[in-house]
Protein backbone atom coordinates (compact mmCIF):
# COMPACT_ATOMS: atom_id res chain seq x y z
CA UNK A 1 0.00 0.00 0.00
CA UNK A 2 1.29 3.47 -0.91
CA UNK A 3 2.30 5.71 2.02
CA UNK A 4 -0.24 8.31 3.16
CA UNK A 5 0.75 11.91 2.35
CA UNK A 6 0.23 14.42 5.18
CA UNK A 7 -0.82 18.01 4.45
CA UNK A 8 -1.39 20.88 6.90
CA UNK A 9 -1.72 24.65 6.78
CA UNK A 10 1.05 26.83 8.19
CA UNK A 11 -0.85 27.78 11.36
CA UNK A 12 0.11 24.33 12.77
CA UNK A 13 3.43 25.96 13.78
CA UNK A 14 5.35 22.71 13.30
CA UNK A 15 9.12 23.34 13.58
CA UNK A 16 10.80 23.45 10.17
CA UNK A 17 13.20 20.63 11.11
CA UNK A 18 10.24 18.35 11.92
CA UNK A 19 8.47 19.28 8.68
CA UNK A 20 11.58 18.29 6.73
CA UNK A 21 12.21 15.13 8.76
CA UNK A 22 8.76 13.69 8.12
CA UNK A 23 8.07 15.16 4.69
CA UNK A 24 4.98 17.07 5.82
CA UNK A 25 3.46 19.29 3.12
CA UNK A 26 2.75 22.72 4.62
CA UNK A 27 0.42 25.07 2.75
CA UNK A 28 1.32 28.67 3.72
CA UNK A 29 -1.34 31.20 4.66
CA UNK A 30 -1.00 34.80 3.58
CA UNK A 31 -0.60 37.85 5.80
CA UNK A 32 -0.63 41.51 4.81
CA UNK A 33 0.68 44.68 6.44
CA UNK A 34 -1.11 47.32 4.39
CA UNK A 35 0.09 46.86 0.82
CA UNK A 36 2.85 44.41 1.79
CA UNK A 37 1.87 40.75 1.49
CA UNK A 38 3.74 37.74 2.91
CA UNK A 39 3.42 33.96 2.83
CA UNK A 40 3.76 32.68 6.38
CA UNK A 41 7.00 30.83 6.98
CA UNK A 42 8.28 31.56 3.46
CA UNK A 43 8.44 35.33 2.98
CA UNK A 44 8.51 36.20 6.69
CA UNK A 45 9.80 34.39 9.77
CA UNK A 46 8.12 34.54 13.18
CA UNK A 47 10.89 36.79 14.53
CA UNK A 48 10.59 39.17 11.56
CA UNK A 49 6.81 39.23 11.95
CA UNK A 50 6.85 40.18 15.64
CA UNK A 51 9.44 42.87 15.02
CA UNK A 52 7.24 44.30 12.26
CA UNK A 53 4.11 43.95 14.39
CA UNK A 54 5.49 46.06 17.24
CA UNK A 55 6.48 48.82 14.81
CA UNK A 56 3.31 48.85 12.72
CA UNK A 57 0.44 51.26 13.36
CA UNK A 58 -2.11 48.95 11.81
CA UNK A 59 -3.10 45.38 12.60
CA UNK A 60 -1.99 42.90 9.93
CA UNK A 61 -4.70 40.97 8.09
CA UNK A 62 -4.49 37.27 7.33
CA UNK A 63 -6.26 35.52 4.47
CA UNK A 64 -7.01 31.84 4.16
CA UNK A 65 -5.78 29.80 1.22
CA UNK A 66 -8.44 29.58 -1.49
CA UNK A 67 -10.11 26.34 -2.62
CA UNK A 68 -8.42 26.64 -6.01
CA UNK A 69 -5.02 26.87 -4.35
CA UNK A 70 -5.71 23.77 -2.27
CA UNK A 71 -6.96 21.99 -5.36
CA UNK A 72 -3.61 22.75 -7.03
CA UNK A 73 -1.73 21.40 -4.00
CA UNK A 74 -3.76 18.17 -4.00
CA UNK A 75 -3.49 17.80 -7.78
CA UNK A 76 0.30 18.08 -7.66
CA UNK A 77 0.60 15.63 -4.76
CA UNK A 78 -1.63 13.04 -6.45
CA UNK A 79 0.44 13.29 -9.63
CA UNK A 80 3.74 13.05 -7.73
CA UNK A 81 2.55 10.19 -5.49
CA UNK A 82 0.36 7.87 -7.60
CA UNK A 83 -1.90 5.72 -5.45
CA UNK A 84 -1.07 7.55 -2.22
CA UNK A 85 -3.99 8.75 -0.09
CA UNK A 86 -3.86 12.31 1.32
CA UNK A 87 -4.74 13.29 4.88
CA UNK A 88 -5.12 17.07 5.18
CA UNK A 89 -5.36 18.55 8.71
CA UNK A 90 -6.35 22.17 9.38
CA UNK A 91 -6.89 24.97 11.85
CA UNK A 92 -10.24 24.95 13.65
CA UNK A 93 -13.27 25.77 11.52
CA UNK A 94 -14.34 27.89 14.49
CA UNK A 95 -11.45 30.27 13.81
CA UNK A 96 -10.94 30.14 10.06
CA UNK A 97 -12.56 29.06 6.80
CA UNK A 98 -9.44 27.09 5.85
CA UNK A 99 -11.03 23.70 6.56
CA UNK A 100 -13.96 24.58 4.30
CA UNK A 101 -11.54 25.69 1.57
CA UNK A 102 -9.79 22.32 1.72
CA UNK A 103 -13.10 20.43 1.61
CA UNK A 104 -14.27 22.45 -1.37
CA UNK A 105 -10.95 21.83 -3.11
CA UNK A 106 -11.52 18.07 -2.85
CA UNK A 107 -15.01 18.47 -4.36
CA UNK A 108 -13.64 20.64 -7.18
CA UNK A 109 -11.00 18.04 -8.06
CA UNK A 110 -13.52 15.19 -8.01
CA UNK A 111 -15.77 17.11 -10.39
CA UNK A 112 -12.75 17.87 -12.57
CA UNK A 113 -11.55 14.23 -12.71
CA UNK A 114 -14.96 12.57 -12.57
CA UNK A 115 -13.87 10.17 -9.84
CA UNK A 116 -13.83 9.91 -6.06
CA UNK A 117 -10.43 10.85 -4.67
CA UNK A 118 -8.70 9.42 -1.60
CA UNK A 119 -8.39 12.76 0.23
CA UNK A 120 -9.42 12.99 3.89
CA UNK A 121 -9.82 16.52 5.26
CA UNK A 122 -9.81 16.87 9.07
CA UNK A 123 -10.98 19.79 11.19
CA UNK A 124 -8.52 19.85 14.11
CA UNK A 125 -10.76 22.11 16.23
CA UNK A 126 -7.59 23.79 17.46
CA UNK A 127 -4.78 26.13 16.41
CA UNK A 128 -1.00 26.41 16.49
CA UNK A 129 0.77 23.32 17.87
CA UNK A 130 -2.53 22.27 19.41
CA UNK A 131 -3.09 20.66 16.03
CA UNK A 132 0.57 20.65 15.04
CA UNK A 133 0.99 17.75 17.45
CA UNK A 134 -1.73 15.88 15.54
CA UNK A 135 0.00 16.63 12.24
CA UNK A 136 3.34 15.31 13.49
CA UNK A 137 1.80 12.12 14.89
CA UNK A 138 -0.04 11.59 11.61
CA UNK A 139 3.27 11.91 9.75
CA UNK A 140 4.97 9.46 12.10
CA UNK A 141 2.21 6.92 11.57
CA UNK A 142 2.29 7.46 7.80
CA UNK A 143 6.03 6.73 7.80
CA UNK A 144 5.28 3.42 9.57
CA UNK A 145 2.75 2.51 6.90
CA UNK A 146 -0.44 3.18 8.85
CA UNK A 147 -3.72 3.37 6.96
CA UNK A 148 -5.89 6.48 6.59
CA UNK A 149 -8.37 4.99 9.08
CA UNK A 150 -5.62 4.38 11.65
CA UNK A 151 -4.22 7.88 11.22
CA UNK A 152 -7.63 9.51 11.43
CA UNK A 153 -8.48 7.57 14.61
CA UNK A 154 -5.22 8.62 16.29
CA UNK A 155 -5.62 12.26 15.24
CA UNK A 156 -9.11 12.30 16.75
CA UNK A 157 -7.90 10.56 19.94
CA UNK A 158 -5.17 13.18 20.40
CA UNK A 159 -7.75 15.90 19.87
CA UNK A 160 -9.79 14.51 22.77
CA UNK A 161 -6.83 13.99 25.10
CA UNK A 162 -4.84 17.22 24.61
CA UNK A 163 -5.21 20.12 27.02
CA UNK A 164 -4.08 23.68 26.34
CA UNK A 165 -3.93 27.11 27.88
CA UNK A 166 -2.38 30.32 26.65
CA UNK A 167 -1.51 33.72 28.06
CA UNK A 168 -1.15 37.01 26.24
CA UNK A 169 1.26 39.70 27.35
CA UNK A 170 -1.09 42.50 26.37
CA UNK A 171 -4.82 42.73 25.66
CA UNK A 172 -4.23 45.24 22.86
CA UNK A 173 -4.25 42.73 20.00
CA UNK A 174 -7.29 40.83 21.24
CA UNK A 175 -9.10 44.16 21.38
CA UNK A 176 -7.92 45.24 17.93
CA UNK A 177 -9.00 41.91 16.52
CA UNK A 178 -12.45 42.26 18.04
CA UNK A 179 -12.04 39.47 20.61
CA UNK A 180 -12.71 41.79 23.57
CA UNK A 181 -14.11 45.30 23.93
CA UNK A 182 -11.94 48.41 24.15
CA UNK A 183 -13.13 49.23 27.67
CA UNK A 184 -12.28 45.73 28.89
CA UNK A 185 -8.83 45.96 27.31
CA UNK A 186 -8.10 49.33 28.93
CA UNK A 187 -9.36 48.18 32.33
CA UNK A 188 -7.48 44.89 32.09
CA UNK A 189 -4.26 46.69 31.21
CA UNK A 190 -4.64 49.18 34.07
CA UNK A 191 -5.31 46.37 36.56
CA UNK A 192 -2.60 44.11 35.06
CA UNK A 193 -5.22 41.42 34.41
CA UNK A 194 -3.90 38.35 32.58
CA UNK A 195 -6.67 36.27 30.97
CA UNK A 196 -6.07 32.53 30.80
CA UNK A 197 -7.47 31.35 27.48
CA UNK A 198 -8.17 27.99 25.88
CA UNK A 199 -10.11 26.43 23.00
CA UNK A 200 -13.44 24.67 23.58
CA UNK A 201 -14.81 21.48 22.00
CA UNK A 202 -16.22 23.51 19.12
CA UNK A 203 -12.76 24.88 18.35
CA UNK A 204 -13.52 28.40 19.60
CA UNK A 205 -11.33 30.51 21.91
CA UNK A 206 -12.77 31.19 25.36
CA UNK A 207 -11.60 32.59 28.70
CA UNK A 208 -10.99 29.93 31.34
CA UNK A 209 -9.95 32.22 34.16
CA UNK A 210 -8.03 35.39 34.86
CA UNK A 211 -5.34 36.43 37.30
CA UNK A 212 -3.78 39.69 38.38
CA UNK A 213 -0.17 39.71 37.30
CA UNK A 214 1.97 37.25 35.38
CA UNK A 215 3.19 35.26 38.40
CA UNK A 216 -0.34 34.41 39.55
CA UNK A 217 -1.42 33.59 35.99
CA UNK A 218 1.48 31.16 35.53
CA UNK A 219 0.71 29.45 38.85
CA UNK A 220 -2.95 29.14 37.90
CA UNK A 221 -2.11 27.53 34.54
CA UNK A 222 0.05 24.91 36.26
CA UNK A 223 -2.77 24.27 38.74
CA UNK A 224 -5.21 23.78 35.85
CA UNK A 225 -2.95 21.18 34.23
CA UNK A 226 -2.55 19.33 37.53
CA UNK A 227 -6.34 19.24 37.86
CA UNK A 228 -6.75 18.13 34.24
CA UNK A 229 -4.41 15.15 34.44
CA UNK A 230 -4.75 14.11 38.10
CA UNK A 231 -2.65 11.00 38.73
CA UNK A 232 -1.51 10.70 35.12
CA UNK A 233 2.15 11.64 35.41
CA UNK A 234 3.67 10.70 32.02
CA UNK A 235 3.01 13.52 29.61
CA UNK A 236 4.26 15.26 26.47
CA UNK A 237 4.38 19.04 26.29
CA UNK A 238 4.77 21.68 23.62
CA UNK A 239 5.36 25.30 24.58
CA UNK A 240 4.99 27.89 21.83
CA UNK A 241 5.79 31.55 22.21
CA UNK A 242 5.96 34.85 20.37
CA UNK A 243 9.28 36.38 21.46
CA UNK A 244 8.82 35.29 25.08
CA UNK A 245 11.28 32.35 25.43
CA UNK A 246 11.98 32.98 29.13
CA UNK A 247 8.34 32.45 30.09
CA UNK A 248 8.12 29.45 27.77
CA UNK A 249 11.05 27.80 29.54
CA UNK A 250 9.55 28.67 32.91
CA UNK A 251 6.45 26.66 32.03
CA UNK A 252 8.56 23.65 31.03
CA UNK A 253 10.50 23.84 34.32
CA UNK A 254 7.34 24.15 36.42
CA UNK A 255 5.53 21.32 34.63
CA UNK A 256 8.55 19.06 35.15
CA UNK A 257 8.08 19.49 38.90
CA UNK A 258 4.64 17.85 38.69
CA UNK A 259 4.94 15.45 35.75
CA UNK A 260 7.44 13.21 33.98
CA UNK A 261 7.84 14.93 30.64
CA UNK A 262 8.72 12.70 27.71
CA UNK A 263 8.51 14.68 24.48
CA UNK A 264 9.23 18.40 24.98
CA UNK A 265 8.64 20.61 21.94
CA UNK A 266 9.58 24.28 21.72
CA UNK A 267 8.37 26.24 18.72
CA UNK A 268 7.28 29.71 17.63
CA UNK A 269 3.72 30.92 17.34
CA UNK A 270 3.65 31.99 13.72
CA UNK A 271 2.53 35.18 12.04
CA UNK A 272 -1.13 34.32 11.39
CA UNK A 273 -1.96 33.22 14.94
CA UNK A 274 0.38 35.86 16.36
CA UNK A 275 -1.47 38.64 14.55
CA UNK A 276 -4.42 37.97 16.91
CA UNK A 277 -2.46 37.38 20.13
CA UNK A 278 0.43 39.83 19.82
CA UNK A 279 4.06 39.50 20.92
CA UNK A 280 4.72 37.93 24.29
CA UNK A 281 2.03 35.25 23.93
CA UNK A 282 2.83 31.81 25.35
CA UNK A 283 0.72 28.71 24.63
CA UNK A 284 1.14 25.39 26.44
CA UNK A 285 -0.14 22.14 24.92
CA UNK A 286 -0.07 18.95 26.98
CA UNK A 287 -1.07 15.41 26.00
CA UNK A 288 -0.50 11.90 27.43
CA UNK A 289 2.82 10.23 26.61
Amino acid sequence: MAKVVIVADSTADVPKSTVEEYGIHIVPMRLAFGEESFLEGIDITAAEFYDKLTKSRELPKSSQTSPSQYAEVYRNLLEANPGSPIVSIHISSGMSGTYQSALLAKTMLEEETGQELDITVIDSLCASYGFGLQVVEAARLARKGASVEEIKAEVERLGRSRRLYFLVDTLEYLQKGGRIGKAAAILGTLLNIKPILSVDQEGIIYAVDKARGRKKAVSRVIELFVNDFGNQKDLNVAVCDGVNPELAQEFVDLLSQHFTLHEVVRTDIGAVVGSHTGPGVVAIFVWPA
